[in-house]
């Protein structure tokens, strides 16, 4: 398929009002896209379905799925451009909205000096005025400048329009192979990743590592945690560390282990149930699908076995197995009419500083806002 005629495709499936996402995955070149062919809203319900799921913070809410059974698959492949987008200058956060959310972090940080939890992240909504209403434009911007992030354009009728870069896997399954990522800590890219991290983002980070090490381990086995490293997000950097695993040949239920680990402390906090709590109380807006996560549910995806001198003919037979890649719903925006809420938000610990908390936002808000020309 012809580069035009795909994203023409997208352009008019969004016309026509019928769901659809279009999605490129990290360090790949590779555009899917998953067009529905009516416009039921479908739900995941026990997550043996097929399809392309969009699931919301809050995990008492349905899942949204995108049925492959019922959707039309393609693919293209996207060749990233050398111009990149000037820097976004206006509709700054206003001085109430930075009131409002320093309060919030003062009061998180107060919660967390009573024992309430260890650590919660905090969030806040801006709405910004588009230049560039088109959601497919904004679509090929964030391709074109964030080759390292999960991309993403998602849109049902019933539900409305998303678009994000995500730097941040919630999990991967291949077969019985499983992986996940624990990330936290932010701080702005000064041209180097050699950089020196405060105890709080160590701090915080580990909290991460230590919940999805907790929660894998039923599940699990031949447990293996890298080193932290840093790594770079767009013009931010964070504190990385990759797990991975052998499923169990016992585990069977993949919505209960993927509803152990969400909301991780990365994105809620912890302990999960009073983090949530104090979160939902809290923060006086509805997150949505921000903070939630999104992705590929049971895809297929053909593994070569391994070559055996005992079995030539092997090498030339490849094995389906079951794919599920799925992604934290992190710089993110949805766009309404002519309007983009971006979603933004930062983990508060006892050692956090409410003013440093709001400078990380605005350096987050910016991932989105340099897209928006």
């Amino acid at each position: 398929m012809v580069l035009n005629n795909f994203f023409k495709r997208i352009e008019t499936q969004y016309k026509n009002a019928l769901p659809f996402v279009a999605y490129r995955k990290p360090n790949s070149a590779l555009v899917n896209a998953l067009f529905q062919n009516d416009d039921e809203l479908y739900i995941a319900e026990t997550f043996t379905e097929k399809g392309f799921v969009f699931s919301p913070f809050d995990d008492n809410e349905r899942t949204v799925l995108l049925p492959l059974n019922n959707s039309e698959k393609i693919e293209f492949v996207f060749d990233v451009a050398d111009d990149n987008p000037s820097e976004y200058k206006t509709n700054e956060a206003s001085s109430e909205d930075k009131l409002n959310h320093i309060n919030l972090i003062n009061k998180g940080i107060e919660a967390v000096k009573s024992n309430q939890f260890t650590k919660v992240v905090l969030s806040r909504k801006e709405t910004v005025l588009l230049l560039e209403t088109n959601p497919i434009s904004v679509f090929k911007r964030l391709l074109n400048t964030y080759p390292l992030a999960f991309v993403y354009c998602w849109y049902h009728p019933k539900v409305g329009l998303w678009l994000g870069a995500t730097p941040e896997t919630l999990l991967k399954i291949e077969g019985n192979r499983f992986s996940i990522m624990a990330l936290a800590g932010t701080q702005d890219y000064k041209g180097t990743t050699n950089v020196i991290w405060k105890d709080k983002e160590i701090n915080e980070q580990q909290i991460v590592t230590d919940f999805i090490i907790e929660h894998l381990k039923p599940s699990v086995e031949n447990l293996k945690v890298s080193e932290i490293e840093t790594v770079k997000a767009g013009s931010l950097l964070h504190l990385r560390t990759m797990i991975s695993a052998q499923l169990k040949p016992e585990t069977s239920n993949l919505k209960q282990l993927i509803f152990d680990l969400h909301p991780t402390p990365a994105v809620c906090g912890f302990p999960k149930s009073e983090s949530k709590t104090f979160i939902l109380e809290n923060e006086h807006y509805n997150r949505d699908f921000y903070t939630g996560f999104l992705g590929e549910l049971n895809f297929e995806t053909n593994i070569a076995p391994r070559s055996s001198k005992k079995n030539i003919e092997n090498r030339a037979y490849t094995m389906a197995k079951k794919s599920t890649q799925l992604y934290v719903n992190l710089r993110c925006m949805q766009i309404q009419g002519h309007h983009a809420h971006i979603y933004v938000g930062g983990g508060i610990t006892e050692t956090s500083n409410a003013e440093a908390e709001w400078e990380e936002t605005v350096s987050k808000s910016k991932i989105i806002k340099n897209i928006l020309q």
